[in-house]
């Protein structure tokens, strides 16, 4: 029997405006996927309405949220909350960003239940290259917020015969190399050449992998004359910052703090999780800058150092900032992932033998994932 296939909205803050486009629904129909439900309102954050979807697939119809949730296969960007995955019958398969490697205590749920949760981030090649990603609009979408947020601290940004403006990346992995190319770009392409044009000085990037962001001494250093600070690291232990709180005192007061590898606070685990430039606040798509005085900073948990401040920048998701480009690029990528699904079963994947993307796909799904990752 075809799988079904439900497709729920995310109900998170206004901000997030990102379902999946018309064009999956109707992908889904060429391969042979069983009936659809979208849900009310469904696209209408990102200029379609629920009929554009029902449009592209005979099976396609708008339902509720609960029976979006009841569906064989649940697509959402997202996690949902607890009370949504309670929900979802025993042997579903949920599609969504679960973040196992951060999130121990939602893996253990997910196996109580029987969910067989395939966790986007965590889908990659042989190599371990993700292949559901949107990292270069992570570093496009922060930085272009960053010098927007160092136009109102530092005036002298626009200001003729200034020094080079000085961007320090801490990470030079995937995201960090986006972040590197958009800081030298002023983080907008047509910003930087109106710049350019008007005779102001550019941008000196420098990049610091993990072999030097232990370096005290350097990188206290490299802070004191740094405009914009952008963690980019990937951290084999979140327990322990890459910037004590008592480094940022260093910054210049018109600095600006930009969090794109947004790891979350986790005081549930022991040691707790925290950031890598401890003591800044955890945005969303609502709210994703904060300055010094934000009443955010003293909301945060009191084991935090949150003495030094300077404007700060994070945002679960930057790629949220443009919703319909995000979502039409998570799109494409989905497309193979869901040819998987439809084609083989959750059941039958072969993580060791199975083509490309099963491969991909049943490294991905929690309980495979559990078993390669004991505690």
């Amino acid at each position: 029997m075809a799988l079904s296939f439900g497709f729920p909205r995310m109900h998170k803050e206004a901000g997030e405006r990102r379902d999946f486009l018309p064009e999956l629904v109707e992908f889904l129909g060429r391969i042979g996927a069983g009936p659809i439900v979208v849900e009310e309102g469904y696209g209408t954050d990102v200029g379609f309405t629920p009929a554009d979807y029902v449009a592209k697939h005979a099976q396609c119809r708008v339902g509720s949220y609960d029976e979006c949730l009841a569906q064989d296969v649940v697509v959402v960007l997202r996690y949902p909350s607890e009370a949504a995955v309670s929900k979802l019958k025993r042997g579903a398969v949920l599609v969504s960003m679960v973040h196992l490697p951060t999130r121990p205590a939602r893996v253990e749920r997910l196996m109580e239940l029987g969910i067989r949760a395939v966790s986007l981030d965590s889908i990659a090649d042989d190599t371990g290259r993700r292949l559901v990603e949107n990292l270069e609009a992570v570093g496009w979408g922060g930085l272009k917020s960053a010098f927007l947020a160092l136009k109102r601290t530092w005036p002298e940004l626009e200001a003729p015969g200034r020094r080079p403006v000085r961007v320090l990346v801490l990470g030079a992995g995937a995201v960090g190399a986006h972040a590197m190319r958009a800081a030298a770009a002023w983080g907008d392409r047509a910003w930087r050449q109106r710049s350019v044009a008007s005779g102001l000085r550019g941008v000196e990037v420098t990049v610091v992998d993990f072999d030097l962001t232990g370096d005290e001494a350097y990188v206290r250093g490299e802070l004191a004359h740094t405009d914009v600070l952008v963690d980019a690291t990937l951290r084999p232990d979140p327990s322990k910052p890459v910037i004590p709180n008592a480094w940022v005192g260093d910054l210049p007061r018109h600095a600006v703090m930009v969090d794109l590898s947004v790891d979350p606070y986790d005081f549930a685990r022991t040691p707790p999780q925290v950031k890598g430039i401890e003591g800044i606040p955890e945005g969303n798509l609502d709210q994703f800058e904060f300055g010094p005085d934000d009443p955010a900073w003293g909301k945060l948990d009191p084991h935090l150092d949150t003495r030094n401040r300077r404007t700060a920048l994070s945002c679960y998701s930057w790629p949220g900032i443009l919703p319909r480009e995000c979502m039409d690029k998570y799109g494409a990528q989905l497309q193979p992932v869901l040819r998987v699904l439809v084609e083989k079963g959750v059941d039958h994947l072969d993580a060791d033998t199975g083509t490309f993307f099963e491969r991909a796909v049943a490294r991905a799904e929690v309980s495979r994932w559990r078993r390669a990752h004991p505690r």
